[in-house]
């Protein structure tokens, strides 16, 4: 049973420590750091646009087609990292399926472009 716990000392130094760091940083910022707040520090921030009254206000549906856009290419990037540096090992096969992949990203970027989804206006 103590055998178990000494496996378990590491955990706890480490939760402790995060937990003091997570304490000591922000304490230190508000006693070093003399507070002004003005206007424009206290005021509410929302994407460059002023806060709403209402927070069932209808957004523009090209907010969410640009996010959901922004996540599908993003992911490519990260598939495409272990990929590069793998690209060695994996041989052939390897590279022709990851050729594939972005063969189908590119046909979806090339459909959702002639339909106008990352047009602004």
């Amino acid at each position: 049973m103590e055998n178990l716990l000494v496996e378990y000392l590491p955990i706890l130094i480490f939760l402790f420590l995060a937990l003091g760091i997570a304490i000591i940083i922000p304490l230190s910022s508000l006693v070093i750091v003399q507070q002004k707040p003005d206007a424009a520090k206290l005021s509410a921030y929302e994407c460059g646009f002023d806060a709403f009254e209402d927070a069932r206000t209808k957004f523009d549906v090209r907010f969410y087609l640009v996010a959901i856009l922004f996540i599908i290419f993003d992911l490519e990037v990260a598939f495409l990292f272990p990929w590069a540096i793998t690209l060695g090992e994996i041989g052939l096969f390897g590279f022709w399926s990851m050729v594939i992949f972005l063969g189908i990203l590119v046909i979806g970027f090339v459909y959702e472009w002639r339909k106008g989804a990352l047009d602004w206006d």
